[in-house]
């Protein structure tokens, strides 16, 4: 058996044991708070009606069209924010200049919480839907650029030299040289990214809308059915991993591919 194997074997044994002990926590906590009268409402955040409820979700329409209009909205804004901010990031980390005008307003800029633009959001844009799409640009826009400008400020400035000494233009420097060398950071961005727009997500979704995770959630708490509020947090975690691990895997291609054809 190779090393490799070994190690990957010990990841999915530390793996399970990580869930089956907070499987066992979470159903401690669970049976300490029904000793207590007043909080016997809340009998369904136990694991075993929300395993329950989780269940009821799976075969539910009504949360795979919820699912998706959420993974609607965080991918049109992540797609929003990459147009805007990979020019960006390659500007600031190619141009000092571009860097030295560009780094406190956008080291300010990043250090307010995304969800602080809503109330302008509300007023400026037309409908929910759009004020949603903004809020999640907005906290997907800096580590993308962040991360870009690294991976171009990172880059052999020897390679610019060469092809510019064979008659390379700016467009050929761009798509040749500067793109591909900071492409493995500007995975790296986007994953960032992803995670905090997931987040994001939810509160986003408190707003005037009818449909998404965030609404489902709403009318979870609103109806007391505290169990299938419970079994969409589960849910929003789980779908959220399964989004990481894939841009993850698509880091490890594009970093792979990187160091082969470096």
């Amino acid at each position: 058996m190779t090393k490799a194997n070994i190690t990957y074997q010990r990841k999915i044994k530390y793996g399970v044991i990580g869930v089956i002990g907070f499987c066992a926590i979470w159903t401690m906590l669970g049976h300490m708070l029904l000793q207590y009268p007043e909080y016997q409402q809340f009998y369904g955040f136990h694991p075993f009606l929300t395993v329950k409820a989780l269940g009821g979700l799976m075969v539910s329409d009504f949360f795979w069209i919820a699912t998706l209009a959420s993974i609607k909205r965080v991918t049109i804004g992540l797609l929003v924010a990459l147009i805007l901010a990979v020019p960006i990031g390659i500007a600031i980390g190619f141009y000092d200049r571009v860097w030295m005008l560009t780094n406190i307003p956008i080291q300010f800029l990043r250090m307010i919480s995304p969800l602080s633009w809503m109330p302008i959001a509300i007023l400026v844009l037309p409908s929910f839907e759009e004020a949603i799409y903004f809020l999640i640009t907005m906290s997907c826009i800096w580590p993308i650029v962040l991360s870009t400008a690294q991976g171009v400020n990172r880059m052999d400035r020897k390679l610019i030299n060469m092809a510019k000494n064979q008659g390379a233009n700016d467009i050929q420097l761009l798509l040749k040289i500067i793109f591909p060398s900071s492409l493995p950071n500007i995975i790296v961005g986007l994953r960032l990214a992803l995670g905090i727009s997931w987040i994001i997500l939810v509160p986003a979704e408190f707003l005037g809308i009818t449909n998404g995770l965030g609404s489902s959630i709403n009318d979870a708490r609103d109806t007391m059915e505290y169990d299938r509020l419970l079994a969409i947090v589960i849910a929003i975690g789980f779908i959220g991993f399964v989004l990481d691990v894939a841009v993850k895997n698509l880091e490890k291609k594009t970093h792979l591919r990187f160091i082969i054809n470096k």
